[in-house]
This record gives C-alpha cells, structure tokens and sequence, in this order.
C-alpha cells in the first residue's frame, strides 16, 4: 500500500518527502501513521529500483530540498499494480482506498471495470465477522449490541459502495 502511494501521489506531482508524507497520511494515516523509518526505506528501495529520481531544488525559506519525481519505469509500475491489484488491495478497505485513490491513472476503462468488478464480486460473497457454527450470523441475529453495531455499520457501508461500484461500472461500460 505503501509503494502504491508512493508512486500515485508522484504520478500528480513531484514532492519532497514531507510534502509526500503528509499525503500519505492524510490518505492512510488514521488507520495506518506513516513513519520516516517506513516512507524513506520504500522511497529508496523504489529509487533503487529505478521508478523514482530525485532531484535538488533551491528551497523557498530553506535549505535546498530533494525532490522526487516518477520515472517513465514508475509509471509503467504504478499502472501494472492499478490493473493487476493483488487480492488484498481488493480485500482490505484502507488498500482498496489507496488502490482507488489512484485509478484514474489507468487511462484503460475496460481494466478500471475489471478492477471494480472485483470488489464487487467480493462484497456480494456472504460474509460476517461473526459465525455460529460455520453460518455467519446477520445483525439482527446478535444480542450483544457492540456486534450488531459493527454488523448494522458494516452492511449499511457496503450497500453503499455496492451502489456506487454498480453506478460506475455502467458509467464506464461495464456493468452488469
């Protein structure tokens, strides 16, 4: 999630790390704070890697500053990870919001669908956070109201992003 931030906000813009970090967190970091012992590791790895290049640049009040800019390699790279997302960016909804936050930047809509259409196949799967034996239990079902909060939060959101992904499938061509 990390790296796909990482080359989504460098895709908008050149930053320098801190500008960089604070996008980062303001997308993921009320789950998930990111530290500089995490970002500048990932930024030198995708440095390394040959998907980043970083450049000086005179400061505005201060000391000169780097600033890192996406290499036609970060694009190709940004763009594979957007049309070919690992199971868990599809699963785990801070990854999907980071994936989602950059798929404008996959200029093919027939792939963005694909995309969507695979959240959508996992959000009609039944599924619960809590089970009886192995049939997952409703809301309704829960005498604990803490659970049948989580439940009751839990079914209202995703009916509304099930909406929004039907509403935008068929605005990109292909819903169902």
């Amino acid at each position: 999630m990390l790296e796909l931030a990482i080359l989504g906000f460098l895709y908008d813009t050149p930053l320098h790390g801190y500008e960089l970090r604070k996008r980062i967190t303001a997308l993921t970091g009320h789950v998930r704070p990111v530290a500089e012992s995490t970002l500048y590791p990932a930024i030198k790895r995708l440095e390394k890697a040959g998907m980043l290049a970083r450049e000086t640049r005179p400061g505005s009040v201060a000391a000169p500053r780097h600033v890192l800019t996406l290499t036609d390699a970060g694009r190709r790279e940004l763009r594979r990870r957007l049309a070919h997302p690992e199971r868990p960016e599809i699963t785990d909804e801070n990854r999907w919001f980071a994936l989602l936050a950059f798929l404008r930047h996959l200029d093919d809509s027939d792939a963005q669908a694909g995309v969507l259409r695979r959240r959508l196949e996992f959000l009609e799967e039944p599924a619960s956070f809590f089970y009886e034996g192995d049939r997952p239990l409703r809301a309704e079902e829960l005498d604990d109201p803490f659970r049948r909060g989580i439940l009751t939060v839990v079914r209202a959101t995703s009916r509304a992003e099930v909406t929004w992904l039907r509403a935008t499938l068929r605005s990109l061509g292909g819903g169902r």
